[in-house]
């Protein structure tokens, strides 16, 4: 059972009288059958709780400092237009009661908390955002992470991994980004993919006619599932690439990229380009207290030792409001065992709601 959560707010320029405020609502509050309990805040304002039968929860807070807040809290079938009616009757009458004196009024739209399908999902930076995902089309959960495949009727399906939005079907932006931005031609060369499941950047690429494209993930299972879940409901992004695990001119190797790496550089096998699709930067600044970034030292190490000599090698780094973490990743990219130069670009992508970082590095 969801909970739909309203929220009203007063900026007051002058300290409020909780006395007349608070007098002054009752009335709507009892019209809606709600019953008073009053709290003692220490001196830090007045504090009211009003119950109701229907299961209608008030927060009615008159703080010192010159802020009145509303929260309302009812179940997710109340009936909307009798909320309406109290939230509109509640800000008209503080309206009166406070004039001359308001300097900001906000109500925000309902959140609904609890609810089958979850519509809120965290930017990189921390920001709250709330999608127009109506429907969960694909879920599983691996050895690493929860895979979800949700629908949006504005970005199509989006890809969603840990709780994190991975890639939307209107995300094109994200694969040109972390392919070169069309600045590169891929025809004849050699090309490995890190990552990659949503079959996004292989789709791409197949059609410049490399040599071979050798796409590789985190782990058997993990490949596995996130290709079943792509192949299946990602289709505007991957086509049909993802049906076959091997083609004229690509193959997707079902096992762990780590132990494969290795042996690439125990051979001395080189790749015209290298595309690290596997995590973004982690957003921790602390390497000592987060194993994401000792495996991220570990696959840019070894995709740079893989990498030929004029090769260059492509990820994405995060959020361009985390300055920390990106300067951080690029003072590791000063720190490998083959010195390399690199570049970024920001781009923006769709889903994400916020402005991506890419990097382009290459051996010195």
């Amino acid at each position: 059972m969801a909970v739909r959560h309203y929220t009203l707010d007063f900026n007051v320029s002058t300290a409020v009288d909780p006395t007349s405020t608070v007098s002054g609502l009752l009335s709507i509050f009892h019209e809606q059958e709600l019953t008073e309990t009053i709290h003692d805040t220490a001196g830090h304002g007045y504090l009211a709780t009003f119950v109701g039968k229907n299961g209608r929860f008030v927060v009615l807070r008159v703080h010192s400092h010159g802020l009145v807040t509303v929260d309302l809290q009812c179940y997710e079938e109340d009936d909307i237009a009798q909320l309406d009616n109290l939230l509109n009757a509640l800000e008209n009458k503080l309206k009166v009661l406070l004039n001359g004196n308001i300097t900001r009024i906000k109500k925000l739209p309902a959140l609904l908390r609890g609810a089958k399908v979850d519509r809120y999902w965290p930017t990189a930076d921390g920001r709250l955002i709330e999608y127009d995902i109506d429907k969960v089309v694909y879920e599983e959960d691996s050895e690493y992470q929860n895979i979800k495949i949700l629908h949006s009727q504005q970005y199509g399906n989006i890809l969603v991994l840990d709780g994190d939005v991975n890639l939307a079907e209107s995300d094109s932006a994200y694969t040109r980004a972390i392919t070169g931005s069309g600045k590169e031609n891929y025809a004849g060369k050699e090309v490995l993919i890190l990552g990659g499941g949503d079959g996004g950047i292989l789709a791409e690429l197949v059609k410049q006619k490399p040599k071979m494209i050798t796409m590789v993930e985190i782990s058997f299972t993990e490949l596995l599932l996130v290709i079943d879940g792509c192949k299946k409901y990602m289709r505007k992004t991957c086509g049909d690439i993802l049906d076959n695990l091997k083609g004229d001119c690509y193959q997707i190797l079902i096992q762990d990229c780590v132990p494969l790496l290795k042996k690439y550089v125990q051979e001395g096998r080189t790749f015209d380009y290298v595309i690290n699709d596997l995590t973004a930067i982690p957003i921790s600044t602390s390497p000592e207290e987060d194993s994401t970034w000792e495996f991220l030292r570990l696959i840019l190490d070894l995709s740079i030792q893989v990498l030929h000599p004029s090769g260059k090698y492509f990820t994405q780094g995060n959020s361009a409001n985390l300055t920390e973490a990106l300067n951080l990743f690029e003072e590791r990219l000063g720190r490998l065992s083959c010195p390399v130069d690199f570049r970024k670009e920001v781009v923006c992508v769709p889903s994400y709601l916020e402005q991506w970082v890419f990097y382009t590095a290459w051996k010195k």
